[in-house]
């Protein structure tokens, strides 16, 4: 097992997130943007860059955080973007010797029925990208974030199940603040425990975030410290450890900088201070729990 993170939300430049994940004492990186582009969109000499800086540092992308087939890309758009990224992020994958990446399973059609998802052609698209990937051997996991099959676990499984092979890295702290769309209106929040009990046989990778709901708060203000919240982190890593799971857990803070909302901005140290702070309260966390 391997402790990691999305070190964009200590600071936008590599230089930054390289000096948090070695302050931490960590070897990987899950690398989403750098310099506020994703690392499959940076052009060629600005990734020569990148690369040059990790592996003079000794630091690995352990993880691509891509933009595949995510909560911005509908499924009623033509297949080209995410296509291109895929095709972008392979050789950069390759020379990096990366071998996962995050992909989902694109956007909720929110005019549609939950019977008229367009899923035949999710599952046609979800197919053609994982195939894409492990015939280069590269490992794709599908995360239940705002997406189709973050809809609910049942979504997930039908996910899986008309794309044979697909494994998952499961997010904790999606689920207290997602409708559950698997139980009868009005929907509830999802358990981040149900979820994960009915889908960890094919999870592969972990996210480690948590929320607590506040009603006199705004979403973005309820992010917590991995254990604070509902995201049931401690008894979802003890099961993941008391069945010998081996393999990453990645910190996605979201306290001082909310990834999918540029409004939440917060002084370059703080955010800083405030990801490093994160990972050794987790490192305190899983202490606890081993």
């Amino acid at each position: 097992m391997y402790l990691t993170g999305f070190a964009d939300e200590a600071g936008n430049d590599i230089d930054t997130q390289i000096r948090a994940t070695k302050e931490l004492g960590w070897e990987n990186i899950e690398s989403r943007n750098v310099d506020g582009k994703n690392l499959h969109d940076l052009s060629d000499a600005e990734f020569d860059v990148v690369y040059g800086k990790l592996a003079e540092a000794g630091v690995k992308i352990n993880c691509f955080g891509s933009n595949i087939a995510n909560w911005g890309k509908q499924i009623t758009d033509p297949f080209d973007s995410s296509l291109e990224e895929a095709r972008r992020a392979i050789p950069r994958m390759q020379r990096l010797g990366t071998k996962l990446i995050r992909i989902m399973s694109f956007a909720v059609l929110e005019d549609r029925s939950l019977d008229d998802q367009m899923e035949e052609e999710r599952f046609a698209r979800v197919r053609e990208l994982y195939k894409m990937f492990t015939d280069v051997g590269i490992t794709p996991v599908h995360e239940n974030c705002m997406n189709y099959g973050g809809l609910g676990w049942a979504y997930t499984l039908k996910l899986i199940e008309n794309v044979p092979g697909l494994k998952l890295v499961f997010d904790t702290g999606n689920p207290p603040f997602t409708d559950d769309k698997t139980k009868p209106k009005p929907y509830p929040k999802q358990s981040a425990w149900d979820f994960y009990s009915h889908v960890k046989e094919h999870v592969a990778y972990i996210h480690i975030k948590d929320y607590k709901h506040d009603p006199s708060k705004q979403k973005n203000e309820c992010f917590t410290f991995a254990g604070d919240g509902e995201g049931d982190v401690r008894r979802i890593v003890k099961d993941l450890l008391a069945n010998g799971y081996d393999g990453g857990i990645s910190m996605e803070p979201h306290l001082a900088v909310v990834f999918h909302d540029e409004t939440v901005q917060s002084e370059d140290k703080a955010r800083y201070d405030n990801y490093v702070e994160y990972g050794r309260r987790f490192m305190k966390l899983l202490e606890e729990i081993k």
